[in-house]
């Protein structure tokens, strides 16, 4: 296949931050409202949990999503590739964790708290369901934002980088 220019790696950079940004600073959100919100009416609860799904659905969810195809892209269309270099496999590796984790198990507590919420005659705050959800969702929310900024780390410092010189010291990129 046909490699990207140096203009379509530019574009396609700045798409992966876009993208990135939104994702991270969709995950710091919804860890900051999760951690110090504090719902105390039916009412509010509603609006607290459906403001939790918003960013999920608005900014995380594509975030994640986007990442996953511009990786692809980097994949196929760059010298990167996609397991050229062992940073790079860890990044891939707890991308599809993070994304699956979040899919099969963030996910269902962040939507079935906005259900339990809006189901009618339903006292919330005598059961316990709906704050299991939120304190699944406070832990893991933050161990998954945590990764997230390993992420930057990561992507910035490059370790586990192999030596392309031939000295066995790192080449700079």
């Amino acid at each position: 296949m046909k490699a990207l220019g140096p203009k379509g790696i530019k574009y396609l950079k700045i798409l992966h931050l876009l993208l990135a940004i939104m994702w991270i600073g969709g995950a710091l959100a919804m860890s900051v409202l999760a951690l110090t919100g504090k719902p105390g009416t039916d009412d509010e609860l509603y609006m607290f949990s459906r403001m939790l799904q918003i960013i999920d659905d608005y900014l995380i969810i594509p975030g994640a999503m986007g990442n996953i195809l511009i990786g692809i892209v980097y994949g196929i269309w760059t010298k990167w590739g996609f397991f050229k270099h062992r940073w790079l496999t860890v990044k891939w590796i707890l991308t599809i964790v993070q994304v699956l984790f979040g899919t099969f198990v963030l996910g269902p507590w962040i939507n079935g708290n906005v259900e339990l919420a809006q189901t009618p005659g339903r006292d919330i705050l005598s059961g316990t369901g709906y704050f299991h959800n939120l304190e699944m969702t406070r832990i893991w929310g933050t161990v998954q934002t945590t990764i997230l900024l390993g992420f930057i780390v990561i992507s910035v410092l490059k370790p586990w980088k192999k030596a392309a010189n031939g000295t066995g010291k790192k080449q700079e990129s």
